[in-house]
């Protein structure tokens, strides 16, 4: 029986809402990081006035020179190495909880970033300087540290099969290890230097600069992409180790690569800004509870909010302390707690 013109259209699928719903929550997530990132360049300790910091920003004459300065050299780099360190260390949270099947697996809490504080603080205590651009002996000697730390989980792990229950072990072990390195160079330094390694612990995006930005952000793209061609695979395995295995998937290669990468994103975000807690947690939890397990939507939608989670608490480090900068590394700790307090309360966890 053939059907008449006038008949009614088909209802879309289960399966074209739910695309419909992943691709509007990106839709929204990148409208609110665009209001975050103007917000975030209008804002700042010197208070300029907003159509002055517009002009400045477009390049129109009518802007002084102060205020372009400020704009372009300082606000500026802080807002993008905000967006870059937000993205990098949200997808490294994706894949860590992906790989390791643990919700509470992140760059913060397995000692990635507590090994970037020591190998800061010991260039800090002991005065070394690379003699080819100096600016870069604490931001390498941040990322070497992170790697070692990953090496030194790596080799724990993959002496006892690199299963996700011995990598977070071996990530709980290496944690401790360098916080307890990071309190004797403290107990060792002078006063002068222990404010300096303290203040390098909190996390700041004023060390941020057209110099460095470039460097995290490459990092960033690299990584990025070869995450891309593993999209599947890491959706995949989120079903567990054995169906993963069963559709051809090397999950032990897999997991060394992925950890490899994560590696890198975390010492490339934290070697400039210091260290950062709760963004490579948080985020991919939120993210998560918009689009679901599916890497295509989830990686996307957690770095947009890792965005959204270091551009707004840049601008409250600037709200909170008129004429000031309270370090990004406390905002951000302190807003993160009681995001995942109001995951756990909402449910969030039963994607897991």
């Amino acid at each position: 029986m053939s059907l008449s013109s006038g008949a009614a259209p088909v209802a879309p699928s289960s399966y074209s809402r739910l695309m419909l719903r992943r691709v509007t929550a990106l839709g929204v997530g990148v409208v609110l990081l665009v209001l975050c990132i103007l917000v975030d360049i209008l804002t700042g300790p010197a208070l300029l006035p907003v159509g002055d910091t517009v002009a400045a920003f477009f390049g129109l004459e009518r802007a002084s020179s102060m205020t372009t300065v400020i704009v372009w050299d300082i606000r500026l780099p802080m807002t993008l190495m905000a967006l870059t360190v937000g993205a990098a260390l949200a997808i490294a949270g994706v894949i860590m909880q992906t790989i390791l099947g643990n919700p509470l697996a992140s760059p913060y809490t397995l000692g990635f970033s507590a090994a970037a504080g020591f190998g800061a603080a010991v260039v800090l205590l002991t005065g070394f300087t690379l003699p080819i651009l100096a600016w870069l002996t604490i931001p390498a000697a941040a990322f070497g540290a992170t790697l070692i730390s990953a090496g030194l989980v790596y080799g724990l792990s993959r002496a006892r099969g690199m299963t996700p229950e011995v990598m977070i072990l071996a990530g709980i072990a290496t944690l401790f290890l360098f916080q307890s390195l990071q309190s004797m160079v403290q107990y060792l330094a002078s006063p002068e230097v222990l404010q300096a390694i303290v203040f390098w612990l909190f996390g700041s995006l004023l060390k941020a600069s057209w110099d460095n930005l470039p460097v995290t952000f490459t990092i960033l793209i690299v990584c990025v992409a070869a995450i891309l061609p593993d999209l599947w695979r890491l959706t995949a395995l989120r079903m567990g180790d054995d169906r993963a295995a069963a559709v051809g998937i090397n999950v032990t290669r897999l997991r060394v690569r992925m950890f490899v990468i994560v590696a890198l994103l975390t010492a490339g975000a934290v070697a400039f800004v210091g260290t950062i807690g709760f963004v490579g947690l948080v985020a991919p939890h939120i993210a998560r509870g918009f689009v679901g397990e599916d890497q295509r939507f989830l990686l996307p939608m957690a770095a947009i909010t890792g965005g959204i989670i270091m551009t707004g608490s840049s601008i409250l480090s600037k709200i909170i302390s008129p004429g000031g900068v309270i370090p990004i590394g406390i905002v951000t700790a302190v807003l993160g707690v009681p995001f995942l307090f109001g995951l756990i309360l909402m449910g969030k966890r039963r994607h897991w």
